[in-house]
């Protein structure tokens, strides 16, 4: 009897080990059936780590009057991302010149970061330095900020090649105010870096961020009008301003925490251009750079509602570009 009893349980001990194996794949058939994708990776990895876009702290804007005053404090790090022609002409004292493309490998290897209390970029208008500004806090630098309107608030001369020749209200005639639904849940962008963990999918975004020209990001406010069609279109102004007028078939988004995965950021298309607005385009680039991170293809509004809007933003004490805004700082030239 001990002789059968032994046989039977050495016949039966393969099918126990197999439905034991089947019982342990089943509890975790998610996990192995469907693992995270990098677009799902890295978007846990920077909403638990860089949340930076979706709180109070974005944008993260720095007026030329508290420049100015910290000319002479040695916990202030100025870096001009202008061409070096521009950067010659006229910059700011003790301002280095950094091209776009070597922001990474210059926080990286030619400062220490954590030893300034405030590290401060400085472009044209404020909306590429806005852009990279967005890129370097996503990397973790808290303590990065860019300058209010850029250049443009620091001398006259600046602000005519830049902002003064760049506010229109030649579209203001179309605005609508119909509400517009936002899109369902779509389907989630593809990211295909290699990489399995967040922090590394994230430094291969990074590189490839820092070494794309912000230009290929601007959209001109006429091709937005002309062309509504070609773009999902993002306002980003609060549902107050929203209400008053914006582009037509514009959706509105709330700034700081509408776009994250909790809220709206997976109404966003995948199959079309995002084009983002706001009053000025310097806190919209700030998103501009999130989005493009997380594998969406986002565009920013060259100069924001001024572009087409300019005198209801003034009438109505919004971020309005005007000569009130330009001081006369010097500059080393």
């Amino acid at each position: 009897m001990r002789k059968l009893s032994f046989i039977l349980v050495i016949m039966l001990l393969p099918a126990w080990i197999l439905l034991s194996g089947f019982k342990a794949t089943n509890s975790n058939s998610l996990t192995a059936i469907n693992p995270p994708g990098e677009f799902e990776t890295l978007l846990a990895y920077l909403e638990s780590n860089r949340p930076f876009i979706n709180t109070d702290a974005a944008p993260a804007l720095i007026s030329a009057d508290e420049v100015k005053k910290n000319l002479k404090n040695p916990k202030y790090q100025i870096i001009d991302i202008r061409s070096e022609s521009w950067f010659e002409y006229g910059h700011v004292k003790n301002a280095v010149n950094v091209h776009p493309t070597q922001l990474l490998n210059h926080f990286e290897s030619s400062i220490v970061p954590s030893d300034f209390d405030k590290i401060v970029l400085i472009c044209y208008s404020g909306q590429s330095a806005a852009y990279f500004t967005s890129l370097l806090r996503i990397a973790g630098y808290d303590n990065v900020y860019s300058m209010n309107w850029g250049m443009s608030s620091w001398r006259v001369d600046f602000a005519e090649n830049s902002w003064l020749k760049n506010t229109s209200d030649s579209f203001v005639s179309k605005l609508e105010t119909t509400t517009n639904d936002k899109a369902e849940k779509n389907s989630k962008p593809s990211i295909n870096t290699g990489q399995s963990e967040g922090e590394k999918i994230l430094r291969d975004r990074l590189q490839k961020a820092f070494e794309t020209p912000y230009k290929e990001y601007i959209v001109k406010s006429s091709d937005v009008f002309e062309n509504p069609d070609k773009y999902y279109i993002v306002d980003y102004t609060g549902s107050e301003n929203y209400a008053k007028g914006h582009i037509p078939s514009a959706v509105q988004y709330d700034p700081q925490g509408s776009l994250s995965s909790a809220n709206d950021l997976l109404t966003l298309p995948t199959d079309k251009r995002i084009l983002v607005y706001g009053p000025t385009g310097q806190e919209t680039a700030y998103v501009v750079a999130y989005l493009n991170i997380l594998g969406y293809d986002a565009g920013n509004l060259a100069y924001g509602a001024n572009s087409f809007m300019h005198k209801s933003l003034k009438e109505n004490n919004r971020e309005a570009f005007t000569k009130k805004q330009v001081n006369m700082y010097p500059v080393i030239e």
